[in-house]
């Protein structure tokens, strides 16, 4: 399982890009999972629902299964929100792991760039960026692909994508 981050600040095109470059990675017969960081209180259960009235009693995790799905909630109760590597631990093993977000964690990455964004490039400040997807000419010896070539940035995202188990080694290193 190899894994890469797609980093960059709100507004600047992570989510659009992902969507429009799993399809492709499909097709090349790769199995893609994602790990989305959210800034801010969000909810994937419905007000009212049985699963949602069992977090909100109390439960630590709460485990909705059918036929098509299935998803885990689990509620941090006022822990300390977990590291990206307690996080990949939890995934199903797959082709390739694509981390959107995380920007501030110590992980290889995509940085996702787009000019009218006006907000500074993440690199050269984060030496964990090793490639740029971006709207305009940055000018660096990274790698770069324009947000519109897809075909680009899949084969960036597979380039620079490394081991689960390299990632989880270095950050038991430097944990």
């Amino acid at each position: 399982m190899k894994v890469i981050g797609l980093a960059g600040w709100s507004g600047a095109g992570k989510t659009t890009l992902l969507t429009r470059t799993i399809p492709l990675l499909l097709k090349q017969g790769l199995r893609v999972s994602v790990i989305k960081h959210a800034h801010h209180a969000f909810d994937v259960d419905v007000p009212g629902k049985d699963s949602w009235r069992h977090r909100e009693s109390g439960a630590t995790e709460v485990l909705v299964s059918s036929s098509q799905r299935w998803a885990l909630m689990h509620e941090l109760r006022g822990a300390g929100e977990p590291r990206l590597p307690e996080l990949l631990a939890k995934m199903s093993r797959v082709d390739l792991v694509v981390i959107e977000g995380f920007k501030r964690e110590p992980h290889r990455k995509i940085e996702v760039y787009r000019a009218a964004n006006d907000k500074p490039l993440l690199f050269p400040d984060d030496a964990d960026v090793v490639g740029i997807a971006t709207d305009t000419a940055v000018e660096t010896t990274l790698p770069t692909a324009h947000l519109d070539d897809i075909e680009a940035v899949a084969a960036m995202l597979l380039r620079s994508a490394i081991s689960v188990d390299d990632l989880l080694a270095t950050s038991a290193a430097e944990g």
